[in-house]
């Protein structure tokens, strides 16, 4: 095992990547070498002294292919460190903050197969052309017609960059 870290992530249409990317720049640039994947392209861990692993959300929930990453990982992810964070347009809602003890219970399924040493909760972004589902731009247009939230980027970068400066110390131990 190297002291490389592995940040991997589920997206649904690139919002979550780019919070990974973000990750994973904010480490390597605090001297770690560190390894972005999605997770369908993470075949082994034991290379990695640390994961820090995030996923989109889709209806209150972490993407399958995260939830089946962390079952299958399971034994491994508990014996070394282990961050995790989401992905959502929840937060970007007006009132986001009233909203935040909400959507970080929707870690809790996380949290019942492996214990995160710290826990990151994004907004993500809306980009309504890339939604490949007509119905589900058709349910997006109305969210965003009836104001729910809006298209656009609602990235917080120094807010995730802040939360990955965090991480080395906890990552080491």
């Amino acid at each position: 095992m190297t002291n490389k870290i592995l940040v991997t992530y589920a997206s649904r249409f690139g919002s979550t990547a780019g919070v990974a990317e973000a990750v994973g720049k904010t480490l390597t640039e605090a001297g770690f070498p560190v390894e972005v994947l999605p997770m369908d392209k993470v075949t082994d861990l034991t290379s990695y002294s640390a994961v820090v692993a995030g996923s989109a959300i889709n209806g209150g929930i972490w993407l399958p292919q995260a939830m089946d990453f962390l079952r299958t990982n399971q034994a491994a992810l508990s014996s070394k460190p282990f961050a995790a964070f989401l992905v959502c347009m929840t937060l970007s809602m007006r009132n986001a903050e009233q909203y935040r003890p909400h959507v970080a219970t929707w870690l809790q399924p996380v949290r019942n197969l492996v214990k995160p040493v710290s826990e990151g909760l994004f907004a993500g972004a809306l980009d309504i052309k890339r939604i490949p589902s007509a119905s589900d731009r058709f349910k997006f247009r109305l969210s965003v017609l009836f104001g729910a939230w809006k298209e656009g980027d609602h990235r917080d970068w120094d807010a995730i960059h802040r939360w990955a400066q965090s991480l080395p110390p906890l990552l080491s131990k």
